[in-house]
């Protein structure tokens, strides 16, 4: 079960079910793209934006959160706290005009079993995904690193077709792409594609708004951990929502170059909110500009 390098924009699209000839080409099929994240708010935040222009374009999205959340509050937790988190990204979606689920996995409690991987590799295969997005497996939280290692564990097998044989196999390997993150060792994260979301920017911040135990109850995880975050509870919201607006608007300026070889000096230089996703080494391995093309511009 090896992986093949694609040399051709026509052999990527092959490898979608496009029909191609001398004379001429079929519209590509639409995509289907699935996103793991660690818990109900992950896959959100890293993606939200992407997602919502692909349903927009007609294309198949999901998210995945890999734990139930449960203990990601200060004043909440157990059954009532996975409740709640699932109802928010499940108003997430319906915001976005995509898919989601929430696994039945204890918060803190993820790990790279056989048993696991099994379940990752049956979301994908059910998915029948072309693309597959999480977390690096080099990040300060233990589930998110395991959602790194479980998936770089699916990478291969998903089109094994006698592994989970109760779902059938992808169509050849996933391209897989890990959302950015910090940390530098053993290995700093490099984009290989950076996408403008300005145009539904506004539905991403929707979608933060519409997941208060995370980003702006007094004892969500935010209002607890950011710096002066206020007490007014107005106020504290509008706090924790700008703080979220910062951190893509400093990935812009990060990614400046990038956005500029993409767009164009006019529009690379004006982009304020991006998302940004590195081409995983395990998966079907394309190059940047057909990875690029993929993603919505």
């Amino acid at each position: 079960m090896t992986t093949r390098l694609l040399p051709t924009v026509g052999t990527c699209l092959l490898a979608l079910g496009v029909a191609v000839s001398a004379t001429q080409s079929t519209a590509p099929r639409p995509l289907r793209i699935i996103a793991f994240g660690a818990h109900p708010d992950d896959a959100e935040l890293r993606a939200a934006g992407v997602a919502a222009m692909w349903a927009a374009q007609g294309h198949q999205v999901k998210f995945v959160a890999a734990t139930n959340g449960d203990i990601g509050h200060f004043s909440q937790a157990g059954g009532p706290l996975a409740q709640r988190r699932t109802k928010e990204v499940q108003e997430c979606a319906r915001i976005l005009g995509i898919t989601t689920e929430v696994l039945d996995i204890h918060d803190g409690e993820l790990e790279p079993t056989l048993e696991t991987r099994r379940t990752f590799a049956r979301k994908i295969r059910e998915w029948q995904a072309d693309i597959v997005m999480g977390h690096r497996p080099y990040d300060y939280h233990p589930d998110h690193r395991n959602v790194g290692v479980l998936l770089n564990d699916t990478a291969v097998v998903v089109g094994a077709a006698f592994f989970v044989p109760d779902t059938p196999p992808t169509r050849g390997n996933p391209i897989y792409v890990n959302y950015p993150d910090g940390f530098t060792d053993p290995k700093p994260f490099e984009p290989t594609v950076v996408v403008d979301i300005d145009a539904v920017a506004e539905k991403k911040w929707q979608c933060v708004a519409a997941m208060p135990s995370q980003f702006a109850d007094a004892d969500s995880w935010q209002g607890r951990t950011l710096p002066n975050v206020p007490k007014d509870e107005a106020a504290r919201k509008t706090y924790i929502l700008e703080t979220m607006k910062g951190w893509l608007a400093a990935d812009a300026d990060q990614y400046r170059p990038q956005l500029i070889a993409r767009y164009g000096q006019e529009r690379g230089a004006k982009v304020k909110y991006v998302e940004a996703f590195q081409l995983n080494q395990y998966g079907r391995q394309i190059k940047p500009d057909e990875l690029s093309a993929m993603f919505p511009k």
